[in-house]
């Protein structure tokens, strides 16, 4: 579903390498949980991955399209939501979504029980037809979220998506993610929750400095390190 080949990107005249030779592949049914530290590659990595940057070598495939040559087609079968939900202040929130329907081209009976759905899973319904400018910032994530899934796209790609959801919705989010990924689907997303991590990915690959140093189920990870839990693999791993 996702099949990333030798892929690196580099800032300042090749002088910081922001992701390193990364190969990776993620199949369908998963959940992967993509983890590193602060400035480690992760959401260079997926920005890569949906076309908003281009990678100075390699090359990535979304459910068997090549980003680079196939890039509408790519994007077509991606649900993205990015670290920071900067949306348009001065649309509504039932406008915001038409626009992402339009966009994806989402049938009007689909759209219309989609967003109805979402609405009512987030508990948006009596804010919808307020302006986004009002919004806070949980209820502009939750807003997010419902636009980049609208489509129902066969991949979903999240940055950080539980940052600023309230309990209840990070809850629904996850069993989203799963029945999703259950229907043969597949999630990739980054997280600095690894409690969230550890309970909810099938797989979980850890970045550090651009490189992928770690790859796997939660037992193969145990195995690898000797200690129990995530935080604690993912703390002797990428320790200075």
């Amino acid at each position: 579903m996702i099949e990333i080949k030798n892929l690196s990107k580099a800032y300042n005249k090749g002088q910081v390498k922001a992701v390193d030779n990364l190969n990776l592949h993620v199949q369908s049914g998963e959940i992967f949980g993509f983890l590193g530290p602060n400035g480690a590659g992760k959401t260079t990595t997926i920005k890569m991955m949906v076309g908003l940057l281009n990678p100075d070598e390699g090359s990535i495939s979304i459910n068997g399209y090549d980003t680079k040559t196939q890039s509408i087609q790519a994007k077509s079968t991606i649900g993205y939501v990015p670290d920071n939900p900067d949306i348009y202040d001065r649309l509504t929130g039932i406008e915001y979504l038409n626009f992402m329907a339009d966009v994806y081209r989402v049938s009007p009976e689909d759209r219309q029980k989609r967003i109805n759905d979402f609405l009512e899973m987030f508990e948006l319904s009596d804010a919808a037809s307020d302006l986004i400018k009002s919004y806070s910032h949980g209820m502009k994530q939750k807003l997010v979220v419902t636009g980049a899934l609208i489509h129902n796209p066969a991949v979903w790609i999240l940055d950080e998506p539980m940052v600023g959801l309230d309990p209840k919705s990070a809850h629904l989010l996850k069993e989203y993610m799963r029945k999703h990924c259950e229907q043969g689907n597949t999630v990739f997303f980054s997280t600095h929750i690894l409690e969230v991590a550890e309970k909810l990915c099938d797989r979980i690959g850890i970045i550090n400095k651009g490189k992928l140093i770690a790859i796997g189920t939660m037992a193969e990870l145990r195995q690898g390190s000797g200690t129990s839990s995530l935080e604690n693999i993912f703390l002797e791993l990428t320790e200075e």
